[in-house]
C-alpha cells in the first residue's frame, strides 16, 4: 500500500487530516481542469471546492481498484459539464476575467518574443476550447491534458468508447477549423505547439 492509498483508507475511516493530504495533492490538477472547462478563475475555484466536497461526501463509494485521480477528475468534469449546461447560453464568453490585467513577458526569459507568442497561442487555444460543447470539451481535456485513455474517459463521462472516439474526432476537426480561422497565416491544421497533441 502506497502513501496515497493509506490516506484514502484513513479518510474513508473518518480521518479528516488524511483527506486534507489528498486535497493538497490534487488541488492544482482539479483547479486546472475546472478552469479549462469553465474559463473563469472564480468559477474554477468554486467548482474545485465543490469537487472536493462531493469527493468527501462520496468517499465510501470510491472503488480503491480504480485510480483515485481518475475518480476525482471525473467528479470535477461532471460538475463542470452540469454548470455549463445550466448557463443561459451554449457557449462561454471568450473574454477571460483576467483580460483586464496587463501582463508582460518575463524579461529574464531567453526569448521574450517567443514567450509572448507562446502565451498568445495558449490563450487562443483556450478560447477555442471554450467554444466546444461541454461534453466534447471534457473529452478533449481529459484525453490531451490528463492523458486519460479512451476507456477511462468513457467510464468517467458515462459514454461508450465509440462515442468517445467520435467526440474526439469531431472536436479535433472543429478546433482545427477554429484555429485556422483565427490564424489565417497558418497553412495547415497541424498540432498546436506547446499545448496539446489534439490536432
Amino acid at each position: 500500500m502506497n502513501e496515497e492509498q493509506a490516506w484514502i483508507l484513513r479518510a474513508q475511516n473518518g480521518d479528516d487530516e488524511a483527506f486534507t493530504c489528498l486535497v493538497e495533492t490534487y488541488q492544482t490538477p482539479v483547479y486546472n481542469l475546472c478552469y479549462r472547462m469553465l474559463g473563469e478563475p472564480e468559477a474554477a475555484e468554486d467548482a474545485a471546492q465543490e469537487t472536493f466536497l462531493r469527493a468527501y461526501q462520496n468517499l465510501l463509494r470510491y472503488d480503491r481498484s480504480r485510480p483515485f485521480a481518475t475518480w476525482l477528475l471525473s467528479i470535477a468534469a461532471h460538475y463542470c459539464i452540469d454548470r455549463l449546461r445550466r448557463r443561459k447560453f451554449a457557449f462561454i464568453n471568450i473574454e477571460d476575467e483576467e483580460s483586464d490585467e496587463v501582463s508582460f513577458p518575463d524579461p529574464t526569459a531567453i526569448d521574450p518574443e517567443a514567450e509572448t507568442e507562446r502565451r498568445q497561442e495558449q490563450e487562443q487555444l483556450h478560447a477555442i476550447l471554450r467554444l466546444l460543447e461541454a461534453t466534447d470539451r471534457a473529452t478533449v481535456i481529459l484525453r490531451y491534458w490528463y492523458d486519460f485513455s479512451e476507456a477511462e474517459i468513457a467510464e468517467s463521462l458515462r459514454l461508450t468508447i465509440p462515442a468517445v472516439k467520435s467526440r474526439l474526432h469531431r472536436a479535433r476537426r472543429q478546433m482545427a477549423k477554429l484555429w485556422l480561422e483565427a490564424s489565417p497565416q497558418t497553412t495547415s491544421p497541424e498540432r498546436i505547439p506547446h499545448e496539446s497533441p489534439a490536432f
